[in-house]
């Protein structure tokens, strides 16, 4: 059974409160020289969209984009956005939302967490459980 990436149910699920809220969600792109996005809008090495209904057009959330049609100075065009780049997606008007560790730290905690367990199963096995009574003294 495969595990699941959380990160497009998590920017679904903001998405949908923002909309429920009133809200104008934002989302945060990081940019790199491959992905198809206006540069001249880049500041920082990211983007930010603006990505309610009344901006974008036929926005998709799917689990390994995030899709839609915007006019850029009058020009449309269609982005089509890896949820790799997406760095978080919040409200404009409350700041609120969430954001997403870089893709390579992710990996490194996963790294770290597979290395702890490993090292408390090799532990486990070196040093099995004592068996019968405990034996504590006193000492003075």
């Amino acid at each position: 059974m495969s595990n699941n990436s959380t990160k497009p149910y998590l920017i679904r699920s903001i998405y949908e409160w923002c909309i429920d809220s009133g809200f104008t969600p934002f989302v945060s792109i990081k940019a790199y020289p491959e992905l198809d996005v206006p540069m001249e809008y880049i500041k920082n090495g990211e983007i930010v969209f603006n990505i309610s209904a009344n901006a974008v057009h036929g926005l998709i959330i799917n689990n390994e984009s995030l899709s839609f049609d915007a006019r850029f100075n009058g020009i449309s065009r269609k982005l089509d956005i890896p949820l790799d780049a997406v760095k978080g997606i919040f409200a404009k008007e409350v700041n609120q939302g969430i954001a997403f560790p870089p893709e390579d730290e992710e990996i490194k905690d996963e790294i770290t967490n597979e290395q702890s367990r490993d090292a408390v199963q090799d532990s486990i096995a070196t040093h099995p459980k004592a068996s019968g009574k405990p034996k504590l003294r006193i000492i003075k």
